[in-house]
């Protein structure tokens, strides 16, 4: 069995997700972009306001960005309400894999888009849930079924 504290920690950080995720789409509609404006700035250094994220398809993948996001972090959630009570190695390991693969693929194509300061940031995420999953260290991971 797994702690309860282990399980909101892991829901607390899936809500980061979702947040973040928001954040990302509503960025979709210009009035709302201030918060991703300022991130995409920093991390194109140097900070200059020549971000705009004006263009449709960027508004256009910003929407695609933040609802994977969302829908990421609700069944991260889901996992930690309905699986991890009875399963919490198994819930470390989906999301644990899940987690390194995205890392992966976005912080190579970030550093291939000449922003490697993203890839530096994308540690956060990977702290917040290596964090959330501390105590459950010591579970063993379940056998992979064929």
């Amino acid at each position: 069995m797994e702690s309860t504290s282990t399980r909101a920690w892991v829901k607390a950080a899936s809500a980061v997700v979702i947040g973040f995720g928001l954040m990302l789409a509503a960025a979709a509609w210009p009035p709302l972009a201030g918060p991703v404006l300022l991130l995409a700035d920093l991390l194109i250094w140097p900070m200059d306001g020549l971000q705009t994220l004006a263009a449709p398809e960027t508004r256009l993948l910003l929407a695609i960005a933040g609802g994977v996001m969302v829908g990421w972090g609700v069944t991260l959630w889901k996992l930690a309400e309905y699986l991890m009570p009875q399963h919490p190695a198994a819930v470390r390991t989906i999301t644990m894999t899940g987690l390194y693969s995205w890392f992966a693929v976005d912080s190579l194509a970030s550093i291939m888009a000449g922003v490697p300061l993203n890839a530096v940031a994308n540690i956060s995420f990977v702290v917040l849930f290596v964090l959330a999953f501390r105590q459950a260290r010591q579970l063993p991971t379940p056998a992979v079924r064929s």
